[in-house]
């Protein structure tokens, strides 16, 4: 699968004052092909880069490497190459609208990065960042629920057992005898 150059940002036309900051999230694959050791350095980079087009790093989420779900073709050095591994990460940032179009295009010709995306943040996201690892890592303690199958937890799956254990037949059967009526 081959990828267009696409415009990653597009700044609106809006009744806005141009010097107005606006929040935005920068998520970016790190080729895999890049040393472990060197990886934080490129993140580093990139934060400097952000700040130097007139960003302010709000929140960041260093790169941590992990299968991607297809494989991702990208054109390095005459070649076009395939990849299953990435390192992903992402910072958060706050600039008024043509600096976050330069931070774009600057990771555009990042040769470090395989793939990256801009997008404006909304109220609801500022205020509540979704950490992608910590969410992968919770991932792994999910256990799989058939349709129809129950799950209690532990607390409840003690207090069911307790009830088991006290129902009273008769007691049953005149409460419900009692609601019929």
């Amino acid at each position: 699968m081959s990828e267009e150059i696409m415009p990653a940002v597009e700044v609106e036309d809006e009744a806005m004052d141009a010097k107005e900051r606006q929040s935005y999230e920068l998520a970016f694959h790190i080729l895999p092909t890049i040393a472990e050791e060197e990886v934080l350095e490129v993140f580093e980079a990139i934060k400097a880069m952000v700040v130097k087009k007139g960003g302010e790093v709000t929140g960041e989420e260093a790169p941590e490497r992990f299968d991607l779900a297809y494989e991702v073709e990208k054109h390095l050095e005459g070649k076009n190459r395939k990849f299953k591994t990435a390192y992903f990460g992402w910072v958060r940032l706050e600039a008024v609208p043509e600096s976050a179009v330069a931070i774009a295009k600057d990771m555009d010709w990042n040769n470090s990065v395989m793939r990256h995306l801009l997008i404006k943040l909304t109220r609801v996201e500022e205020e509540n960042p979704f950490r992608f690892h910590d969410a992968i890592r919770d991932q792994k303690m999910v256990t799989t629920v058939e349709d129809g199958e129950v799950v209690l937890d532990s607390e409840e799956a003690a207090v069911v057992a307790e009830k088991d254990e006290e129902v009273d037949e008769v007691a049953l059967d005149k409460a419900l005898e009692e609601k019929e009526v």
